[in-house]
């Protein structure tokens, strides 16, 4: 499967040049035209990926780089501008950017630039993740703790353990079998409704609305995805 690429550029002509270099090289990419568009994008499917301007309609970069990570969303961030004061760059880099580039910019820097930061992820993968927080809830992976409106609430290990591996892979759907596999451990093919159980129990402690789930969505025939 090719690495996915973000790419969030308001200048049209510029945004076709950039994804057809970027599509040329094998990776997957996809194009969002403001900030709250790249928003969207990354709360519905997740990205190896996001080569963000700065200068963007609607949100700033700055402004989505800085949502991104206080949702503890880790993905790699290559930030673009068409400023290059020392005073931008700062400020990318503090909000959790990984990389930056100064319009204009040489096609084959920006290729090596993105093959560095995607061989950093592949390499190093994605650290554990301790602590999330959403609406008003709270999960505190390292201590087994969940609190919801300041309220602590029972979660058995393994519920814990589902949890955590949905919303490290948060915004993409995870499909059963490798759920099972990497939570429960299970080796081949198993079908097996404890997934399905505990997926409901999780529910009932972190939905308003069980039946109509705002966060832990059920996509048929195919598995979970957790969306915040």
């Amino acid at each position: 499967m090719s690495l996915r690429i973000l790419l969030v550029e308001d200048e049209p002509s510029l945004a076709l040049a950039l994804s057809d270099l970027l599509t040329v090289e094998g990776y997957t990419v996809e194009i969002a035209g403001d900030g709250e568009a790249a928003l969207r994008k990354v709360s519905e499917a997740g990205f190896d990926l996001i080569v963000l301007d700065i200068m963007l309609p609607r949100k700033s970069g700055f402004e989505v780089c800085r949502e991104l990570r206080e949702k503890q969303n880790d993905v790699a961030i290559l930030m673009l501008t068409a400023r290059g004061q020392v005073a931008d760059r700062i400020t990318g880099l503090k909000l959790g950017a990984d990389d930056y580039m100064a319009k204009p910019f040489d096609p084959a820097e920006l290729l090596a630039r993105v093959e560095a930061l995607l061989r950093r992820v592949e390499k190093t993968g994605r650290p554990p993740l301790l602590n999330f927080r959403f609406d008003d809830v709270e999960i505190d992976f390292e201590h087994s703790l969940l609190l919801r409106s300041g309220q602590r609430m029972s979660i058995t290990g393994k519920e814990l353990q589902l949890l955590q591996y949905l919303i490290t892979h948060r915004g993409r759907v995870v499909p059963r079998e490798e759920l099972l596999r990497n939570v429960w451990e299970y080796k081949g093919s198993v079908s097996s409704r404890t997934l399905d159980v505990h997926m409901a129990w999780l529910r009932q402690k972190l939905e308003e609305d069980p039946q109509r789930p705002k966060y832990l969505h059920t996509i048929r025939g195919t598995g979970y995805r957790f969306s915040a």
